[in-house]
């Protein structure tokens, strides 16, 4: 048996591993456990419930969920099998951006995972808009048996939707201006799940844990793909419980943003700073051995003996930390550092860096958990079926990444002046992201075009080069550079306040609070060190040269960040723009 549209992938597994736990949700009860099955009749239930209440082929529902839950699944499934197009909606989306998607889609239904949320909808919501149903409880929508004759007509629905159909419209956050809906079809999706199961070892004797938001097209791939590897899926009770709740469930792979790592990271640093000093010396010292860890590199026997004294030492509790039996993460949306990669897969826990675009559905290129298939620094290799060329190269290799293959959206909806503008007549999409290909087939990410700015010397800098190098510091917890028609670079610095405040104990420093921190003069010393020494991997022009240290989190909720933690570079800009241009002065 083969599936060829997204809503087939639970039959695909019933048929070939009727799991017995195929969901499992941490709820304040315990763990509430859903089987194959049962989900089947569930997607049944509610695809009827649909028919019932009116919808029909090709409607919009709107999906919108505060934390990731197995109901979000069975909704998703059901719309698509009733004819509906499930849109996903950002939780962290403002109330603007909420009340354009709504506006766009003209949706008619929505479906909510909390009050709050449902409030949100409706306060935003446009005459189209007929109901907003929880995703639970009384407010749900209303599910009965299902009669022989309604079993037909669910049955005739699901029989008239192809895999060219279009299957979901997902809204890009709009980093770089006003969303734009990207049109999938399910065979757009299908063919990045199957391109994706081929080369991640994830099968049915696996358990997997799943926290990245499902409204982003990376997690929802993900988790369709560990359905049809049969794999458990896990949930967390909230984000609250987050480390909690992966200890708890032991998973074997997930997925998760680089941010999610360097905090795990700077936890770990957190708590060894305030153990004894010769714990303390211990941790480097392992660290050390980690960061000189290469995949594939043949070391000589002794690094080998001090790597086993590590693991003994400090890397099993990493590892512990994350439930005991984690064998591979996946990371995408933002760039991993190198030196984190290298330092966790040393310990025993294998990161693997891909790349893609929600307008390709979205993974282009992959590193492998195969011998010789891993490069860090770089995103990886093509996967199986996409076609991958960089557009007008320079002297160095680097352009245009442009994409062709089943992946590519079908366009963005109600946009066909902006999907000329990016996908050609031969099928080629153009990314907006500039790289290159290293080590004859890594494809390696440079910045994005739109980002590039020019200092007044007349050469061309890329942001996200010069801010990956400042976080090779673990005491930069984010960072935006500036230096558009300037004479040189400068950047806007948030500290890792809690490693910062165990520096300042070390160090003699009176800690108060961040906002006075961030002016300390013995800090901002500190920090100048710390951006030296970040500014040595690269070109004199690229270097910064000033910069502000910041206070305020940077986060998707407070508007600074992306839901796939991406800078809103003209948020930050407007909010800091006096302190930038202080430093010219």
């Amino acid at each position: 048996m083969d599936f060829h549209r997204i809503f087939d992938i639970l039959t695909y597994q019933q048929a070939r591993y009727a799991k017995p736990t195929a969901f499992s949700l941490r709820t304040s009860q315990g763990q509430e456990h859903w089987s194959t099955a049962d989900a089947l009749r569930l997607v049944d239930d509610i695809s009827v419930a649909l028919l019932r209440a009116g919808l029909n082929r090709g409607e919009r529902v709107g999906l919108i969920a505060a934390d990731n839950t197995p109901w979000w699944h069975f909704y998703d499934f059901a719309v698509q099998q009733a004819g509906g197009v499930p849109v996903p909606i950002h939780a962290v989306a403002t109330d603007a951006e909420v009340a354009y998607i709504l506006r766009d889609t003209e949706l008619r239904f929505c479906f909510a995972s909390n009050e709050y949320l449902a409030a949100r909808v409706q306060e935003n919501a446009p005459e189209t808009l007929e109901k907003v149903w929880l995703f639970e409880g009384p407010e749900a929508l209303p599910l009965q048996p299902v009669g022989e004759e309604e079993q037909r007509q669910l049955e005739a629905v699901r029989a008239s939707i192809g895999e060219a159909d279009l299957a979901t419209i997902i809204y890009t956050s709009g980093s770089t201006g006003e969303p734009k809906g990207v049109m999938l079809s399910h065979q757009n999706m299908v063919s990045n799940i199957k391109g994706v199961i081929a080369l991640v070892p994830v099968d049915f004797t696996h358990r997997v844990f799943s926290f990245l938001p499902l409204s982003h097209v990376f997690e929802r791939m993900v988790t369709w793909s560990y359905m049809a590897a049969g794999a458990t899926i896990y949930y967390a009770e909230q984000s609250g419980t987050l480390m909690r709740d992966i200890r708890e469930a032991r998973p074997h792979y997930f997925t998760a943003v680089p941010r999610v790592l360097e905090k795990f990271y700077s936890g770990i640093q957190a708590a060894v700073a305030k153990r004894p000093s010769w714990v303390r010396r211990i941790s480097r010292w392992a660290i050390g051995i980690g960061h000189a860890y290469k995949k594939g590199k043949k070391f000589p026997p002794a690094y080998w003996v001090q790597l086993f004294l590590a693991d003994l030492l400090v890397f099993r509790h990493w590892r512990n930390a994350l439930g005991g039996h984690v064998q591979g993460i996946m990371t995408g949306a933002a760039a991993l550092r190198p030196q984190l990669g290298r330092l966790f897969s040393a310990a025993g826990i294998q990161i693997r860096e891909g790349y893609g675009l929600t307008e390709t559905s979205p993974v282009i290129s992959f590193n492998r958990f195969d011998p010789g298939g891993v490069r860090f620094g770089t995103v990886g290799i093509p996967i199986p079926g996409v076609e991958v060329k960089i557009e007008q190269p320079d002297e160095n290799g680097e352009g245009e990444i442009c994409v062709r293959g089943p992946g590519v959206m079908m366009g963005y909806y109600r946009r066909p002046k902006e999907t000329a503008e990016v996908l050609n007549e031969e099928g080629w999409f153009r990314t907006g992201d500039v790289g290159k290909f290293v080590h004859k087939r890594f494809l390696q990410i440079t910045d994005r075009q739109k980002d590039l700015f020019k200092v007044s010397g007349g050469r061309y800098v890329a942001p996200q080069l010069v801010e990956k190098a400042m976080l090779e510091s673990p005491y930069i917890e984010n960072c935006m550079v500036f230096g558009a028609d300037r004479p040189y670079v400068t950047a806007l610095i948030l500290p890792d306040f809690e490693l910062l405040k165990n520096w300042c104990e070390t160090n003699g420093v009176h800690w108060t609070a961040p906002q006075f921190m961030a002016i300390h003069p013995k800090v901002i010393k500190w920090m100048e060190a710390e951006v030296e020494r970040c500014n040595e991997t690269l070109a004199h022009y690229q270097r910064v040269k000033s910069f502000v240290l910041v206070h305020e989190p940077w986060s998707e909720f407070s508007g600074h960040l992306t839901p796939t933690m991406k800078l809103r570079r003209s948020v930050i800009l407007r909010q800091y723009e006096k302190d930038l241009t202080a430093l010219y002065k």
